[in-house]
């Protein structure tokens, strides 16, 4: 919906027709019946890229196999595990 007002009413309703101008609207101000400015919002900044996850965040300085396999202690519970498991054929 476009919305026309002449200077003087729109300097006493200036604050409804900028955010009517930022809900999308198109406010256009006008003199003698003439248009002359169009209100618009302004383009919001777009916000930073931010890094995810280790690699951006630390490179090179991680090993590339650090999540690959199992750790140590992981694996010697898994032989525990698997020394005592109870055949459920049996």
């Amino acid at each position: 919906m476009t919305i026309q007002m002449n200077i003087a009413a729109a300097k006493a309703r200036l604050s409804e027709l900028v955010a009517r101008a930022e809900a999308g609207e198109e406010v256009v101000i006008a003199r003698g019946g003439k248009p002359i400015v169009t209100l618009t919002p302004a383009a919001r900044p777009r916000p930073a890229k931010r890094p995810l996850g280790l690699w951006d965040r630390f490179g090179d300085g991680l090993a590339e196999d650090m999540f690959l396999g199992p750790d140590a202690e992981t694996v010697a519970a898994m032989e525990v595990w698997e020394a005592s498991a109870i055949d459920p054929a049996s």
